[in-house]
């Protein structure tokens, strides 16, 4: 029978025969440890030497415009500086800033409501006349050709007429009756106007509580230069203003119309 020339040669034929105590792969793993060990060595050398050389890196750093040994280096681009614009900060403004109206529950609407609108101020204008024994009469802002007028017992915004219209337009400012910082108006036959049904009105004065809080207004700094607001004592957060040409009561609202119509100038009695 022909020998079989492609079986590989046996180890007893040989005279080798395999290390049944190593197994295989174990050179890899003891190069792959031998360099894990150096990589440790080596990283611990470089730790200690940066321990023991603060002054050399401190030299070298970047904000000096240096570079540390052993790092590639990139250029940093320098930051523009910022100059914060001269003058008062863009938070705030030249514009003077009034509080709220009194509140009484929830007769007026609230300012916080309404950040951007303007609100009469709760104190009485430095800039308003002082209640004194003086005549005065009322005209409005935006309708100027306009005052003051009992007519029928109702105060209502009318035009100039003749001398009946300028005595009847033409009012005793005092001081309020239920309070003296404040004004009530009396008319030249000896009457008051007080506010009924949030109407103005002119009555004879009763002498009660009621009549004198009815007939005493406040005057509060209004959003046109030179003019005031009137408050009503006794309903804090309403204000006289012209509707229809007819004087009422009416609580604040936060719109350009309300603030023009309860907006008045008192001046000299008209020509």
């Amino acid at each position: 029978m022909p020998e079989d020339q492609s079986r590989p040669p046996q180890p007893w034929e040989s005279g080798w025969a395999p290390d049944p105590s190593r197994a295989p792969g174990t050179r890899r793993l003891y190069l792959a440890g031998a360099l894990a060990v150096a990589t440790i060595i080596a990283c611990v050398t470089a730790i200690a030497w940066t321990d023991r050389n603060p002054d050399t890196l401190s030299q070298a750093s970047p904000s000096d415009g240096g570079t540390l040994p052993g790092l590639i280096s990139f250029g940093t681009p320098s930051q523009p500086e910022v100059t914060p614009p001269k003058g008062k900060s863009g938070l705030t403004t030249d514009e003077a800033t009034t509080s709220a109206p009194r509140q009484q529950g929830s007769a007026s609407p609230s300012p916080a409501a309404h950040p951007t609108a303007k609100s009469p101020s709760s104190q009485p204008s430095s800039s308003a006349p002082k209640p004194a024994a003086s005549w005065r009469s009322v005209r409005s802002v935006n309708y100027p050709d306009r005052y003051w007028h009992v007519s029928g017992g109702y105060v209502k915004l009318d035009p100039v007429g003749g001398s009946e219209f300028r005595e009847d337009s033409t009012f005793k400012l005092v001081k309020g009756l239920a309070d003296s910082s404040c004004y009530s108006f009396a008319t030249a036959d000896g009457q008051y106007l007080r506010h009924r049904d949030f109407i103005l009105v002119a009555g004879r004065n009763d002498g009660s509580p009621l009549f004198r809080q009815d007939a005493t207004f406040c005057s509060r700094a209004a959003s046109v230069s030179g003019a005031i607001m009137l408050e009503s004592v006794n309903y804090p957060g309403r204000y006289l203003r012209h509707q229809n040409f007819q004087l009422k009561l009416d609580p604040y609202q936060y719109s350009d119309l309300y603030r023009q119509d309860s907006a008045f100038r008192l001046v000299a009695g008209p020509a």
